[in-house]
Order: C-alpha cells, then structure tokens, then sequence
C-alpha cells in the first residue's frame, strides 16, 4: 500500500494534537501518503473529497500495547475452577491457550483485532503475540493478518521461559527471523515493523533479558515486556534476586529510551526514578489491569515526573475511545479528585504521547503538515448537545464511542468510508475468528492439569 490518490476532508472540526494543541474549523488535504494543509486549505483538483461539516477531524488513536490473540476469549464462559488472582489465571486460562494456539488461529485471531481496531479509529498498535506451540513463523502471521487490514503496527514474539530455557531462545530466534526478514523487504516505509518482545520478568532469566535487548539494538527497534503486572511479579525478583523488578531490568542493563514497560502496577517512588532516569517509557492498560483486578498503575505520577505514557489495551475492550474513558474515570477516582487529570491529558496518551514510545512521534500522533496521513473522522450524530472548539475534547473523552467512527486513513489510503472496512471482508473475518474461538474454547474446557 502506499496512497498516491489526493483526499480533502472538508469543514470539519480539527483536533491537531500538535505542539500548540490546536483546534481548528477547516479542512485537511492529503497528498502522497502525507498530510499537507489544515485549516484554509486551497481549492484544487482532488480525487477524493470527503465532507465533514458537524463532524470531527482527528489523529488515528495509537494503541500503545496489546496482545492480539487475546480476542479469542471475548465473552468466554470456560469450565474451569474460577482464578482468585493473576497467578491461577496465568496459569489456567493465558498459558494453556497460547500453548494451543496454531499459526492459523494466531492469523484469524489478529485479523478479528485489527476489525476491532479500525471500527474503534485505532491506526497503530504495538503487539506483542504468544503462541508457545507454535513459535516458528508466528509472526509472519500477524504480520499478513495486519497488512492485509491496512493498519500500522510495530509486532513481536513474546519470548517466555515458564516452561524451559529452551522454549525462550525458540522465541528470540522467532524475533531475530522476523526482523532479518523485513530489513531483506527494504521497504522504506513498511506499516509492520518488527520489535523484540518479552513475557515478564518472572518468566525471563538475566540471560534472556540482556538478549533481548543485544538484538533490539542490533536491529535498532524497540524492546517491549510486561512489567510489574501482577504482585507476582516483584515478589519473585525480591525473593530470587533481592530486588524490585525495576532494580532488577536497570542492573541487567535492559532499561533504555527504546524499552516500553507495560503496565507496572506494582512498582514504587524508587522504581519510577529508575524508569525516568533510563529514559523508559510505559505502556498503561487500565481495561485489562482492572479486569485481572491488578491495582492501578501509579500513572499520575509518572505523568507529573515526565515519563512519557501511552495507552493500551491488553485482554479487554478493543474500542479505543471506551478505553481512553475508563482511564480518564479510573484515576480520578483514584485520587477522590475530578481535577487530576484533563481530557486534553488523557487523549494525549492515545495519540501523540502513545507515537513517543515506539518513536514515531514525528510521524504520527497529531495532524500537522508533512505527517503521515492517519486521520480519522468522527460523526457524533446521537450526541444531544453541541459541539465546538470549546468543548470538543470534553465530548471525545466523555461522550463519543468507536462506534462513531465513520472514516479511517492510514498513510493517505481510506480502510473505512461510511464505517464500511474497504481492505478485507469484515464478515469472513469475524466469522472466521468465531470458529476459531469455538476450538481454543473447546481445547481449554478439555484440559486438566495440576494447575486445575
């Protein structure tokens, strides 16, 4: 892909997301994959004209960190013996699916997500897949599933050593196979990118730790593992190592301005200095860190020290304007105070702020001229109350839903137009994910084990 058409969007209601948090009535035209004016733009020859007067113009949301397998288990009532904390549902939901997962459930499976992800207006994600059974050329998988889509995305291996040592390597030579094979692509903007994933820190070894990040240097890409999620987490580095699960990454040498954390829920003040201090970044998942009842994740303050924090959704909802609310509710009700965090704050850390920690913050994020054209639009037609400049941020966060999403734009070609997926069979692809739902659900009511 790659658009070489040209698109004016018309009268809309702009929301820049740029450096001066613009808010702009206008237009935005688009030209070669690129955005090239807003505001006034001037009349010309354009092959595709889209009309957005009443509705709302805005950056494609960024998801920040996700597991796209995990659709598979949307609504599952499983026979099992109910998980009274992150441990047993580890152990008895995740890790037997994922072991049971083949290289054709993982595509069906990504497909389905990235349906989820344009209807909801998320244009990039960061994912991070598993399939302990079936390592070799997963990734080759998302990575048709997301390109077939249209979307952008930077994917990995999860590499994991809960059950051998041998099981990691497996998964960092999955890594290191995926990123060979795109450098040989030589694409100069490819949409998929390759990264280094790892599971958690209580399922990688120092020895797996310091690979991981010796081959996302070598590749110069970004290195992503699940930090802090559960108490288990830091109880099992303090007992085997005497320190925190953040000592541990920073005196590995695992800590670095292309490290993203996900979740750290379970991290302290000493912890959070060690992340601003190494220059890593975090990605925050209030839907999935509520529905494994986590805790919350000390997000406020990793906001007031200046580590940059993005939004995403592990294991939950997939509608990117659903989670960006239950962020901006969660932490006020944290705090007991309706004035810690803005929605100009929260939307924020779905856009530009989510393109920091994959660094593509010069390309993504905000609509400003000479940016990559991931625009959508929004029409907020059931909203019973105006909206304008003044409070347009208000209704994004507090009132609008992916379900309003009309357009999508990635890199200057249209996926969506009147909420109709132009790039694949949207039908086929959830029909698909249905059946393959129904045997991952009849593989973990079959199985018994000493976890069950």
């Amino acid at each position: 892909m790659g658009a070489t058409m040209s698109i004016i969007i018309e009268n809309g209601l702009i929301v820049t997301m740029d450096r001066d948090n613009r808010i702009i009535k206008g237009s935005v035209s688009i030209k070669d994959s690129e955005i090239v004016e807003i505001g006034e733009v001037e009349k010309g020859d354009f092959d595709k004209v889209i009309e957005a007067e009443g509705k709302i113009v805005m950056p494609g949301l960024v998801c920040a960190y996700t597991r796209p397998y995990k659709v598979l288990l949307k609504g599952a009532s499983l026979k099992i013996e109910p998980p009274s904390d992150f441990t047993q549902i580890l152990q008895r939901i995740w890790w037997p699916m994922d072991e049971n997962l083949s290289n054709e459930d993982t595509y069906s499976a990504t497909l389905a997500t990235c349906v989820e992800f344009i209807k909801s207006g998320i244009t990039f994600f960061g994912g991070s897949h598993s399939s302990q059974g079936s390592i070799g050329k997963s990734l080759d998988d998302v990575a048709s599933a997301v390109e077939k889509s249209g979307l952008r995305a930077y994917i990995g291996f999860e590499a994991s050593e809960r059950n051998t040592h041998a099981e990691g390597a497996r998964g960092m030579r999955e890594n290191i196979r995926f990123l060979e094979k795109r450098n040989k692509k030589c694409l100069k903007e490819p949409r998929v990118r390759g990264m280094v994933c790892l599971s958690a820190s209580f399922t990688s070894s120092d020895e797996l730790l310091g690979h991981g990040k010796r081959v996302a240097n070598r590749f110069d890409v970004p290195t992503v593992i699940s930090a802090a999620e559960g108490a288990v987490d830091p109880y099992h580095n303090l007992k085997k190592f005497g320190k925190r699960t953040i000592e541990r990454f920073r005196d590995v040498g695992f800590l670095s301005s292309n490290t993203v954390l996900s979740h750290c829920v379970h991290v302290n003040e000493d912890e959070l200095s060690i992340i601003k201090k190494t220059g890593a970044k975090v990605a925050h998942s209030p839907m999935g860190d509520m529905l494994n009842a986590l805790g919350v994740s000390p997000v406020l303050e990793m906001r007031d020290m200046g580590i940059p924090v993005g939004l995403g959704v592990d294991g939950s909802s997939y509608d990117g304007f659903e989670n960006i609310r239950s962020f901006y509710l969660l932490h006020k009700l944290l705090k007991r105070d309706p004035r810690v965090i803005s929605s100009f704050e929260a939307l924020k850390m779905a856009t530009i702020e989510g393109a920091k920690l994959y660094g593509v913050e010069n390309k993504i994020g905000s609509i400003e001229p000479g940016k990559r054209a991931d625009v959508i639009v929004l029409n907020p037609s059931r909203v019973p109350t105006p909206i304008n400049q003044g409070n347009v941020l208000n209704h994004i966060v507090n009132t609008v839903l992916g379900n309003d999403v009309e357009t999508v734009i990635v890199d200057g070609d249209i996926i969506m137009e009147n909420r109709n997926i132009k790039t694949l069979d949207e039908k086929r692809a959830i029909e698909r994910s249905k059946e393959t739902a129904k045997k991952v659900w009849k593989d973990l009511n079959l199985q018994r084990g000493e976890n069950y």
